[in-house]
């Protein structure tokens, strides 16, 4: 798969999980998770090219999307990451909470999605 087709894995299995979260009934099945987290591997396996590809996200039109970019390549691209996280947190809503749970787990030093 390229990095652009893993890439858009990514963004549309966040959005879709998002979509799921806020739908009444809603099944609580979390394969759009598994397939983000997935696709983030196989960015991760290609190294810093992949993580590139990934920074992509940054100026994606979800803030959900921006958010997991941002929170997943906090370690690769630490200023822009919590720029965007920073700017989410701004906000009111439940992306605000998510980009300030990301924040706070990175100044506390328990952050641990990409350590290599």
């Amino acid at each position: 798969m390229t990095l652009e087709a893993l890439v858009k894995q990514f963004a549309d299995n966040v959005a879709a999980q998002t979509d799921a979260i806020f739908q009444p009934g809603a099944d609580p099945d979390d394969r759009h998770g598994d397939l983000y987290i997935q696709a983030f591997k196989e960015l991760r396996a290609q190294g810093d090219a992949g993580r590139e590809a990934l920074a992509s996200l940054f100026t994606h039109e979800r803030a959900d999307v921006r958010v997991a970019a941002a929170s997943f390549l906090l370690r690769y691209r630490t200023a822009e990451s919590k720029a965007v996280l920073n700017e989410v947190a701004q906000r009111k809503g439940f992306f605000a909470f998510e980009a300030g749970q990301a924040l706070k787990r990175w100044e506390e030093g328990t952050w641990a999605l990409d350590p290599e």
